[in-house]
């Protein structure tokens, strides 16, 4: 995973490291684990959700559990400035038709293909607006909880290739 971080005179560094961390808990090293904060200990990570190999979240100050005390997403500029719930954690989310599903710890299988999606929440508030499946993600753009855009990733190079409009 690629990622980069700003020095404190302005400059910024691109360095690039295997995950060595399992954020999620399910038992894979899906996180790089470093000291984000300049605390002195390597307590926080970084995670690539979409895997386009560069690191898209960031968890700060995980405690004994693996939680962490702040959670943060990139918002598109490079900037770790979108607050976001802990991806893994129990979020309500709508369906693709339209049945919403309370917060469990059951795995969100948003397009019923037998596969569970991984859910995030960027704006905090306990309902999930990016969903990331197997070459495909979706996005609520406006922030009622329904689907807007459906981004698909036919070579799997991280990329999308084809969006679609769902409503």
């Amino acid at each position: 995973m690629e990622y980069c971080l700003s020095d404190l005179d302005g400059t910024a560094t691109v360095w690039t490291a295997g995950p060595d961390t399992d954020l999620d808990g399910d038992g894979v090293f899906d996180a790089v684990a470093l000291d984000l904060d300049d605390d002195g200990v390597i307590d926080d990570a970084l995670l690539d959700l979409d895997d386009d190999g560069t690191a898209d979240h960031a968890a700060r100050d995980l405690d004994g559990d693996g939680t962490p005390e702040a959670y943060f997403t990139d918002d598109g500029t490079g900037a770790w400035s979108v607050s976001a719930d802990r991806i893994g954690a129990a979020l309500r989310w709508f369906g693709l038709d339209g049945v919403e599903h309370p917060a469990s710890a059951d795995a969100a299988d948003l397009d019923g293909d037998g596969a569970p999606e991984r859910l995030a929440d960027t704006n905090g508030d306990g309902l999930a607006d990016r969903a990331f499946g197997a070459g495909q993600a979706w996005v609520d753009t406006d922030g009622d909880g329904r689907w807007d855009v459906r981004l698909a990733d036919a070579d799997g190079d991280g990329a999308a290739e084809a969006a679609e409009h769902l409503r």
